[in-house]
């Protein structure tokens, strides 16, 4: 248990590390996959796997996942992306994935949170009202 606790514990210190300005720096990732690499330390690969858990958690944070049943204009796209950031108070990066299981409508998934507004969504809670 002390072990997995000092393993959390190097991950966020390694994560930590790796932000510049409360943002994760690519080149500061590199640093410190260096310096483990380097310095070998106990149970590493323990630590690396956290630390990948910290580090995909900050880049979901920053992506949007816009799912769409038809044809979405890329003037939309620009505008989701738009109320996103002014909603979040940050860039967000956005990826258009068309999804025809969705009926018709939209999903958006920015990190854990997930904006729904699909005819597949609408049916999922009717259902599961019912």
């Amino acid at each position: 248990m002390a072990g997995q606790k000092r393993i959390q514990q190097l991950a966020r210190q390694l994560y930590k590390l790796s932000l510049v300005d409360g943002r994760l720096s690519e080149e500061r990732v590199g640093g410190v996959l260096e310096y483990v690499e380097k310095t070998k330390p106990a149970h590493s690969l323990a630590v690396l796997k956290s630390y990948h858990r910290l580090v995909a958690a900050e880049v979901a944070r920053n992506q949007a996942v816009i799912e769409h049943a038809g044809t979405v204009s890329v003037q939309t796209i620009q505008g989701i992306a738009a109320s996103l950031a002014k909603k979040y108070g940050r860039p967000i990066a956005t990826t258009a994935k068309a999804n025809p299981g969705l009926l018709a409508g939209l999903r958006v998934r920015v990190g854990d949170d997930v904006y729904e507004s699909s005819v597949a969504g609408q049916l999922s809670q009717l259902a599961s009202s019912v």
